[in-house]
């Protein structure tokens, strides 16, 4: 269990971390800085290029340490690509319109090669700057661009590595937004469900939520805290942070998914415009009560798992429903699977959000 208070530097640190974009700037400025002034001593024709060595120092600052160093081999990859293409297209076309035209096209080519990944436009860049400033001396223009784009880039890795970032704050804003859209949606069905009659199949796709989005922004940003503590120092003193994370994102995509099931149950089952229902009146107000108890229980949800008072109120409220699920299927011919899986989905979701603390 985490903390309930915070040191002072831990606070100091989780102001910080709430802006990552405040050490993004700084890392980028000061392996700019760096690289700008390696590049201004480095013999010619290195020396009259300087700028280059920045642009791989930026490259390579603006994501965690392994994903600086994946940046910065495929920038290179990229850019060595693009000016192979250009002395390709320059031995065999004069300098103009089609020259320029066809080494873009064969670029833009280039740069979709998978393994070049996000920064494949490079190659576009590489291949029109060899192409119209490399006429004077091609060979010294290309090892310079080149060399000084890997240099700035390695010098933006070292950067990452002696203050590597570790967004665990932001990672905690995003699950916050998947638990408040599970939320919103969780009231929503309910909402719908509370009344004499269900909505009809036209009015379901209203109290739909788009969910997917949000959890794979979830998953990111879960994806790169966990990058960052494989070389990140500091990971030893918020590990039990970060691994709180892990368990409540895990828990929170599982419920995700009950959710997502829940409302396909009910915008397929419990609609105005079917002969035979899933729920019905009889059991409508309970999954009610049962589906606003598992939205309270995920407001609750936090770094420290599920509060007992919300645990034990939705797990009255499922258990509520099970046995009006049976009560009902007695007296009647209907066979009531679906209302069944009605509580299935809702007792993995409490048996998710109880073990994530």
């Amino acid at each position: 269990m985490l903390p309930v208070r915070w040191s002072p530097a831990q606070r100091v640190y989780r102001t910080w971390a709430r802006h990552p974009g405040w050490s993004v700037a700084l890392r980028g400025a000061a392996a700019a800085a760096i690289a700008w002034l390696v590049g201004l001593v480095m013999p010619a024709p290195f020396s009259e290029y300087p700028y280059y060595a920045p642009l791989g120092a930026v490259v390579a600052t603006t994501g965690t340490v392994v994903r600086s160093v994946r940046a910065a081999v495929q920038a290179t990859g990229a850019i060595l690509i693009g000016a192979a293409v250009a002395r390709l297209v320059d031995l065999v076309l004069e300098p103009g319109a089609a020259a320029v035209a066809v080494a873009v096209g064969l670029a833009l080519l280039a740069s979709t090669w998978r393994p070049l990944g996000d920064m494949g436009l490079w190659a576009v860049t590489s291949a029109l700057f060899v192409l119209i400033l490399g006429q004077a001396d091609p060979e010294g223009y290309v090892g310079a661009y080149g060399g000084l784009v890997a240099l700035g880039a390695g010098i933006g890795v070292a950067v990452n590595l002696l203050v590597p970032p570790l967004p665990l704050t932001p990672s905690e804003e995003a699950l916050d937004r998947l638990r408040d859209v599970l939320v919103d949606q969780l009231d929503t069905l309910a909402d719908g469900l509370d009344g004499e009659v269900p909505p009809s199949g036209d009015e379901w796709p209203e109290r739909q939520r788009s969910i997917d989005p949000v959890i794979r922004q979830a998953q990111e940003s879960v994806s790169q805290s966990d990058e960052a503590r494989r070389v990140n120092r500091r990971a030893r003193r918020y590990g039990e942070w970060a691994d709180a994370q892990r368990r409540r994102a895990r828990a929170l995509i599982a419920v995700a998914g009950v959710v997502d099931d829940l409302v396909r149950l009910a915008v397929e089952w419990e609609r105005r415009d079917r002969e035979e229902v899933a729920l019905g009146k009889a059991l409508r107000p309970a999954a009610v009560r049962a589906l606003h108890a598992l939205a309270t229980a995920l407001r609750d949800h936090d770094l420290h798992g599920l509060g007992e008072p919300e645990r034990q109120a939705l797990d009255d409220a499922v258990e509520d429903l099970r046995v009006r699920v049976r009560e009902v299927q007695a007296e009647s011919d209907q066979d009531y699977f679906v209302a069944g899986a009605f509580v299935l989905d809702l007792r993995r979701a409490l048996e998710e959000l109880a073990v994530s603390g």
